[in-house]
C-alpha cells in the first residue's frame, strides 16, 4: 500500500503508547480510524485530542481484544460506519508477570496468553474478510524483539510473542500472491507505559528509550515498501543478530549476562 488517504485503519491499544501514535500518524496521513482500546478513559481521550487537531472521521470501541465476540461486533461496527477496512495493526496487548516461569500462577499465564495472542487471531479472523473484500489491504501483528529470543523472567510474554510470529509468518506464505500484505513488527526498547511492575519499571528506566514516534513511522515506510519483517529500536539488532547467527548456548549466555546486570533477577 502507497497510499492512505481515505482509507480505513483499525488499530487495537490505541489509548496510549504506540497504539495512540499509529492513530495521530494515520490521521495525518488522511485515514479514517476505528480505534480500541480496554480503557475507555484513555481511548475518549485519544479521540478528543484528534478531533482537537482536525480529525473527524474517528470512531472508538472500548473492550478486551481477548473477547472474541465483542472483537467480531467491531469488526461490524466499522464496516457499518466507514466500510470495509483496509489495514489492521494488532497492536493491544500486556506484559508479562516479570518473574520466574516457576512463580507465574496458571491464572496470569492464561491471561496474557489471551490478550498478547489470542487477540491477534481474533483481530486477524475478524478483519482479514475485509481487506480481501477490498482486494487491498495490510495486516500488521506487533511482537517483540522477546519474540525472537527467550528472555529471563519473561517465559509468558515470550511464549506471547513468539505465538505471534509463528502465526504471521504463517499468514505471510498463504497470503504471498494475494494483494494483501501481511506484516510482522519487531520492537525494541519502546518508551511506552507497557512496563508497571517493579522489576520491569526498573529495567524500563534504562531500556525504554526508543520513542513511539520513531517507530510507527518507520513501521508506515514499512507497508508502503512491503516489508514484511520489520525489527526496530534498542537493542533491536543485538537480539536479531543473536537469535539468527549465534550458537544458541552462546546467544543464551550473553543474554543471561546481559539481563543478569539489567534486572538483578
Amino acid at each position: 500500500m502507497k497510499n492512505f488517504q481515505n482509507k480505513i485503519v483499525a488499530i487495537t491499544g490505541a489509548g496510549s503508547g504506540m497504539g495512540k501514535e499509529y492513530a495521530f500518524q494515520f490521521a495525518k496521513l488522511g485515514a479514517k480510524l476505528a480505534l480500541n482500546d480496554y480503557n475507555k478513559t484513555s481511548l475518549e481521550q485519544v479521540k478528543i485530542e484528534l478531533n482537537n487537531q482536525g480529525f473527524k472521521d474517528v470512531m472508538i470501541d472500548d473492550f478486551d481484544v481477548s473477547n472474541k465476540d465483542k472483537m467480531n461486533a467491531f469488526a461490524d461496527k466499522v464496516k457499518a460506519t466507514f466500510g470495509n477496512a483496509h489495514v489492521l495493526i494488532n497492536n493491544a496487548g500486556i506484559e508479562g508477570a516479570t518473574e520466574k516461569f516457576m512463580d507465574i500462577t496458571d491464572e496470569d499465564f492464561e491471561r496474557l496468553i489471551n490478550i498478547n495472542f489470542y487477540g491477534v487471531v481474533y483481530g486477524s479472523r475478524a478483519f482479514l474478510p475485509q481487506l480481501v473484500a477490498n482486494n487491498e489491504g495490510a495486516l500488521v501483528n506487533i511482537s517483540s524483539i522477546f519474540g525472537l529470543h527467550g528472555m529471563p523472567t519473561q517465559s509468558d510474554y515470550c511464549a506471547s510473542k513468539f505465538a505471534v510470529r509463528g502465526f504471521t509468518e504463517s499468514l505471510m506464505v498463504e497470503f504471498y500472491e494475494s494483494p494483501i500484505q501481511i506484516h510482522i513488527v519487531h520492537p525494541g526498547g519502546i518508551n511506552t507505559n507497557i512496563a508497571q511492575h517493579e522489576l520491569s519499571a526498573q529495567f524500563a528506566e534504562n531500556y525504554l528509550t526508543t520513542t513511539p514516534e520513531s517507530i510507527v513511522k518507520y513501521v508506515i515506510k514499512g507497508i508502503k515498501r512491503n516489508q514484511l519483517k520489520m525489527v526496530y529500536g534498542q537493542d533491536s539488532l543485538r537480539v536479531r543478530l543473536a537469535a539468527n547467527f549465534l550458537p544458541k548456548r552462546f546467544s543464551t549466555a550473553i543474554i543471561n549476562y546481559e539481563m543478569k546486570k539489567r534486572l538483578n533477577y
